[in-house]
């Protein structure tokens, strides 16, 4: 470590760090590539092949003339994976019993009716498991 000094880490480290963010940038370039469906074919085979051959040109390039697209292409699909968890919540909240909470206060009433004595422990237990089933 003697013969490595502590500027020459340090630039080690910023060299690698802009290597790897530069790897990042070059990955999302490449899936928004793939993503965007309002390019053809061709553009597309153009796109990658100017990323593979001139790969810093290329990427430059791609973030300068379609950086805003790609901005939007992430939000509107982010929005739509959004959209679609929260209509599987909802769908899967809601299933059984119309409302979500409609299972809740259909075994709280059970619970009452089987306090007061107006239902057995049996009638009890097969009327939970059919509310549950």
């Amino acid at each position: 470590m003697e013969d490595y000094p502590l500027l020459n880490l340090f630039w080690t480290m910023l060299w690698f760090f802009l290597w790897i963010m530069w790897l990042f940038l070059l990955f999302k370039v490449i899936t928004d590539l793939f993503r965007d469906h309002s390019l053809n074919g061709w553009a597309k085979a153009g796109w990658m092949i100017l990323v593979i051959l001139l790969p810093f040109l290329g990427v430059l390039l791609y973030v300068i003339f379609r950086g805003r697209s790609m901005g939007e292409r992430e939000m509107s699909a982010a929005q739509e994976r959004e959209a679609a968890f929260k209509s599987y919540i909802r769908k899967t909240a809601g299933e059984g019993g119309g409302a979500p909470g409609a299972d809740v206060d259909q075994l709280a009433r059970l619970h009452e009716l089987k306090e007061k004595g107006a239902i057995t422990d049996e009638e009890y237990r097969q009327a939970k498991a059919k509310i549950l089933a």
